[in-house]
């Protein structure tokens, strides 16, 4: 199976080796670009842990600060490894979406110790931030990085489109579904479609990704790249029968 992967470049290479690894073959097609927000002041003054909801939020976080004794709260596996990565030892993964992320710090963390700090994107989805509050916790948002979507379809994308060289697409946000469904739109490419999956993390990722015509969309039985792995990987398994 080939995969066409729409994820910035700094998580598109390890989501291709994840893919080789059930079998499939990944075509990079990054719809934005993430650019780190200048001149960040980070005070961690009463901060008792951090939490994550992207491994861009970890990476622009690292960048800008030297501290990693804070624990962390990551909002699935793959924002917990790029944690690991960045030198942070103390991280829970809540396995799951901005939900489950409030969920575990709810039960995790007491709101009278601390407030906690999310260092996010210039966009934010999910109501994690009113979530917490709602619950007694104080939650600093802070802006580190922003979401830079491209004006025209990739070229390697539109050429695997149109040569009929791809068997799907992945999406992990409804914003990345969305710049996905427009450029091709704009390049007059939609109905060259009808013979792909769209693999999507979500409900909400399928609900944008339903805007063009796909041979079918596919959601990952909860949204973990793990899940929507899995959901590639049955699919292989059936065409191989």
């Amino acid at each position: 199976m080939r995969l066409l992967v729409t994820r910035p470049r700094e998580d598109a290479d390890a989501l291709a080796q994840a893919l080789r690894q059930i079998g499939a073959a990944a075509v990079l097609a990054p719809v934005m670009t993430i650019e780190p927000e200048a001149g960040v002041s980070v005070d961690l003054g009463g901060i008792q842990a951090l939490l994550f909801t992207s491994a861009n939020g970890v990476r622009a976080f690292a960048d800008q600060s030297g501290v990693r004794n804070l624990p962390v709260l990551a909002v699935g596996d793959a924002t917990a490894r790029a944690a690991a990565q960045a030198g942070f030892a103390d991280i829970e993964s809540a396995d799951g979406d901005t939900d489950d992320l409030a969920a575990l710090a709810a039960r995790q963390l007491d709101a009278k110790a601390g407030a906690l700090l999310h260092p996010a994107g210039h966009d934010v989805a999910g109501p994690l931030k009113q979530d917490l509050e709602a619950r007694g916790f104080e939650v600093r948002r802070q802006t580190f990085y922003r979401a830079q979507f491209i004006r025209t379809l990739p070229e390697d994308a539109r050429r695997a489109i149109v040569g009929r060289e791809l068997d799907g697409v992945l999406f992990f946000s409804p914003r990345t579904a969305q710049s996905f469904v427009t450029l091709v739109t704009s390049a007059g490419l939609p109905g060259a479609l009808g013979n792909l999956y769209a693999y999507c993390l979500s409900a909400a990722v399928a609900e944008i990704a339903r805007g063009v015509q796909w041979k079918d969309v596919r959601i990952a039985a909860e949204p973990t790249q793990a899940a929507l792995l899995e959901r590639i990987a049955a699919d292989m398994r059936a065409e191989a029968r």
